[in-house]
């Protein structure tokens, strides 16, 4: 379960947050209850499926009279090739450009006109629709969401409005934001062929040139029950949910779904590094090793014993970075570790920093690699330890929360591969790392044959440059 900072960090990279003749043969669907511990809280989650494919998971909470609904689809800008990149990003906006039932905007019109909110965003692994609204309410949301499912009404004069507002999007958060320009030129060098290379909104080149022809058939390909999983949670019955859930998305007719190609990152031979040159206040280091995940890894264990590590270093005002580079040695304004062990494709560690003025980029990235040195050489303390899996517990216990949390996890879970039953392992794997498993890891997988560095150089005004690749320490051939 990835820390809620860490998901929010990461949807603030995807982009965009939005203020029949066939019938299906349900008969009795495949119903599961499951009830596992979780510390004090059971995550009991009703699991559903229709004959067309659709999986349906219901979490009861009955605090307040509210319900929350998502419907997951298993594409994202991972799934792209080249020439139609953010296209899945692009299709999200779309998704509120009606149908031949709903006028574009009806659907967010009607939503807010119920007393509720809605949004979407899109992933590297997943795009995912919701709406808040209550309980009696949900009814409303099945019904069009079922609509759009299949339904969509794709118009070239809405894709060329739309177009622009993608693009002033990419501006506003990419362009004009030298650190999230850094980032992107970071992803793109550090993969060699993995879809993650790619940003989340697409290239520009790529933007300009969609066509209605892209999205309608990315929209048949990925776009069906059996592709998609609706997820609710709140003061709702879960049978009443399924028969809800039975009476709107039951006669929607599934696709063809092909088998993604495996798009496995090359093994990466030395260290590659970057300088980037844009207007900005301060310079900024960003530093990014290639480490497995739970879907790629061979030991579970090292991937929990990774996000312990994480935590070693940025887990609050009593982690290393704060405690060594921001309040003790007062170099850095700011410094952080992240890692994200949920993801669908081996991923990234990073490190980042701002150092204080007067220190320079070089300087960051020398305290920077002190501290995973340290890792390497010396064992984590026991109360270091200690406060780690604390925070953890407290962590889990909190953001259940939110009832839109409980949610995300479900849907990311289930979208990546893990399965959501794989939640409630978190904590007690977490609690299992031991010092040596920290260490072993940081040695195996915190080195220069895996590590990519970016560095921001500030320019001044009328002076940018833009990126370059240069050569230092290993290489691959």
């Amino acid at each position: 379960m990835p820390k809620f900072k860490e998901i929010i960090r990461n949807i603030s990279r995807l982009y965009h947050q939005r203020p029949l003749g066939w019938i299906a043969i349900w008969m009795v669907p495949v119903a599961v209850i499951f009830s596992t511990p979780s510390y004090g809280q059971a995550l009991t989650v009703h699991e559903f499926k229709l004959a067309n494919g659709l999986k349906i998971l219901v979490k009861e909470d009955h605090r307040s009279p509210v319900v929350v609904s998502q419907v997951w689809y298993k594409v994202g800008s991972s799934y792209e090739h080249g020439g139609i990149t953010g296209v899945s990003h692009m299709l999200e906006h779309m998704m509120f450009k009606g149908t031949d039932q709903y006028a574009p905007g009806e659907f967010s019109r009607i939503i807010a006109a119920n007393g509720g909110n809605e949004n979407a965003f899109t992933n590297r692994d997943y795009t995912a629709y919701f709406q808040t609204l209550d309980k009696s309410r949900l009814a409303i949301s099945f019904e069009m969401e079922a609509d759009r499912m299949r339904n969509l009404h794709l118009l070239d004069e809405e894709l060329t409005k739309e177009l622009q507002v993608v693009l002033e999007e990419r501006r506003m958060r990419t362009e004009d934001n030298p650190r999230a320009k850094m980032y992107e030129y970071l992803m793109a060098m550090t993969y060699a062929n993995s879809p993650y290379k790619n940003p989340v909104i697409g290239w520009p080149a790529d933007i300009e040139n969609y066509k209605v022809a892209d999205l309608q058939a990315w929209y048949e390909r990925w776009y069906a029950p059996n592709n998609a999983t609706l997820v609710v949670v709140g003061d709702i019955d879960p049978d009443n949910v399924f028969q809800l859930a039975k009476k709107f998305f039951g006669a929607l007719k599934p696709s063809v779904l092909e088998m993604v190609k495996p798009r496995t990152e090359m093994a990466q031979k030395g260290e590659r590094r970057m300088i980037v040159k844009l207007r900005a206040n301060l310079p900024s280091i960003l530093m990014a090793y290639k480490v497995p995940v739970l879907n790629t890894v061979d030991d579970e264990q090292e991937a929990y014993a990774l996000e312990v590590l994480a935590g070693i270093l940025d887990g609050g005002n009593s982690a290393r970075f704060s405690k060594q580079l921001v309040r003790g040695r007062q170099i850095a304004v700011s410094a952080s570790a992240s890692y994200d062990l949920s993801a669908r494709l081996a991923s990234l560690f990073t490190l980042s920093a701002t150092p204080v003025e007067g220190v320079s980029a070089g300087i960051m990235e020398l305290a920077l690699k002190e501290e995973v040195v340290r890792l390497q050489n010396e064992l984590v303390l026991p109360d270091e330890l200690a406060r780690v899996k604390a925070q953890v517990l407290a962590q889990s216990v909190y953001e259940r929360d939110s009832m839109f949390y409980q949610g995300m996890l479900l849907g990311i879970f289930e979208m990546v591969g893990l399965g959501w039953p794989k939640i409630d392992e978190y904590v007690e794997q977490i609690n299992k790392i031991t010092a040596a498993q920290i260490q072993a890891v940081a040695k195996k997988y915190l080195i220069a044959e895996h590590l990519n560095v970016a560095i921001l150089e500030p320019q001044l005004l009328g002076t940018e440059v833009g990126a370059q690749a240069l050569v230092g320490g290993s290489h691959d051939h």
